[in-house]
């Protein structure tokens, strides 16, 4: 069963009265920058609702399940102030409106026309212990190559913040739908903060999607 917003929204007043650092606008991200889990209590799959039955995609479920104990303590934040969303009122077929939509700092990737080479910039902000080092994790959807950099980012006292620029290149040449993969954060810890990807590969437009 998928989570309402009821439950999301309770779950939200929750962990702002346990903890210091979220801010409203915070409050919008963490229960996708640190998902438990995509897999059910039992460990099998998750399924859609709807009829014919599937196995869920992060379409579906997001980030994942939500784990309220391990939000308190999420590690990395991926902030979003809402005046980034009214700048965003624009034709997405203009390349520079296009360019800010995959550059709005979300706690997930999409990528609807991967065409060429694409770099998009995330940044992350550490509200755990002062001096952490986060190495990059990477699940590439099938077909296509995913470079990060930095691949370790070094926080401090004076330095809690950090950007990182992801690159994404077709390997193989195929028209098709959407393919999903994940990019994580680790601090060698108990902190594991990941991010849903999603990728289209699109060879032409005059292609049909398969």
């Amino acid at each position: 069963m998928m989570q309402t917003m009821e439950m999301v929204s309770s779950l939200e007043y929750l962990i702002q009265g346990q903890s210091l650092f979220y801010e409203p606008n915070g409050l919008d991200n963490w229960y996708e920058i640190y998902p438990s889990r995509n897999n059910d209590r039992d460990g099998l799959p998750i399924l859609a609702d709807g009829i014919p039955q599937k196995i869920a995609d992060p379409f579906d479920y997001g980030g994942g399940f939500i784990d309220p104990s391990r939000a308190v303590d999420p590690g990395l934040a991926y902030d979003v102030d809402p005046k980034d969303y009214t700048a965003l009122d624009c034709d997405y077929a203009n390349s520079i409106c296009e360019s800010e939509y995959l550059n709005l700092n979300l706690p997930s990737i999409a990528i609807p026309n991967l065409k060429a080479p694409t770099s998009v910039v995330r940044t992350v902000t550490n509200v755990g212990q002062a001096d952490a080092v986060y190495k990059v994790i990477v699940q590439s959807p099938p077909g296509v190559q995913i470079s990060v950099e930095p691949s370790v980012l070094i926080f401090s006292q004076g330095k809690n913040k950090h950007s990182f620029k992801v690159t994404f290149n077709m390997t193989h040449k195929v028209q098709g739908s959407y393919l999903f993969g994940s990019l994580a954060w680790h601090d060698g810890g108990s902190h594991y903060v990941r991010i849903p990807i999603a990728v289209r590969p699109v060879v032409s437009d005059n292609y049909a999607d398969v």
